[in-house]
């Protein structure tokens, strides 16, 4: 049974175990419900687990790295020779990085969706970790209204997927979104180590983003992964998984991410 005051696995969908597991690591909301867009495609294909962390967890890098290693292992442990595919978004996408550099045998395919490892190339956003704190709760509330345009494209995303999102911005306590925001300041990954990280990546990144530097962000990682590729969506925002044009099966089809008799063309 689930408990979610702890970091676990939501299943989307019923378990798949003959299939390759397919791990999503969320934004700094942490809740593993914002993959809705994806999830009908995806399971044609995959076994899906996204990560849900708990909206007071405190957990830093390692614990966050060592967790999910735990829970992926746990997946596997019946099946070992089953392809695993870590994709992450974001915050999660800094994540996947970790988990790649600290168990590289982990997972044979690496997906980073806008991934949050050039948030210090941004410093305005780093203001908000001390000024959060601050923050009147009903300020806090009505704040997240205010950075939805920062964080989609809201043109792109239909009304329900625009509640889930608000929704779970707003799940998070102040203290806990300056801590997280703390992590993404503190969150660096070199050249070098980036390096050692050998399986296939795909990072794709929207051209719109108006959050983070994703495109730049793309250029550099991919130059230094050994076996890197990216894809860039034009007018995709930060929040591009929730873009009811954005297709990751699709994205993944046509960048040779899937196995050509997992491929099915829409």
């Amino acid at each position: 049974m689930i408990n979610k005051n702890e970091i676990c696995f939501l299943r989307p969908r019923l378990v798949q175990p003959t299939k390759p597991l397919f791990v999503y690591l969320p934004g700094m909301d942490g809740t593993g419900e914002l993959l809705t867009t994806q999830t009908n495609k995806l399971a044609q294909t995959f076994d899906l687990c996204c990560l849900s962390i708990p909206a007071y967890d405190l957990s830093d890098w390692d614990t966050l790295s060592n967790k999910t290693t735990d829970l992926i292992q746990q997946e596997i442990a019946t099946l070992p020779s089953r392809m695993v595919y870590l994709c992450g978004e974001s915050f999660g996408g800094s994540l996947a990085l970790r988990i790649s550099l600290a168990a590289p045998e982990l997972s044979q395919r690496l997906i980073l969706v806008n991934p949050a490892s050039s948030f210090h190339q941004r410093p305005i956003l780093s203001l908000g970790i001390n000024l959060i704190p601050w923050l009147p709760s009903y300020i806090h509330k009505t704040s997240a209204i205010g950075l939805l345009p920062f964080l989609a494209e809201l043109s792109r995303i239909e009304t329900k997927e625009r509640r889930a999102l608000l929704q779970a911005m707003r799940s998070l306590p102040q203290e806990v979104v300056s801590w997280r925001l703390s992590l993404l300041q503190s969150f660096v990954v070199s050249e070098q180590e980036l390096t050692s990280i050998k399986q296939p990546t795909l990072v794709v990144a929207g051209g719109a983003d108006k959050l983070l530097p994703s495109v730049e962000e793309a250029n550099r990682l991919v130059k230094a992964l050994p076996q890197g590729q990216m894809t860039i969506l034009p007018q995709s925002g930060h929040a591009c998984l929730l873009e009811a044009e954005t297709n990751l099966y699709e994205i993944l089809g046509q960048n040779n991410f899937l196995e050509s008799k997992q491929f099915v063309p829409s």
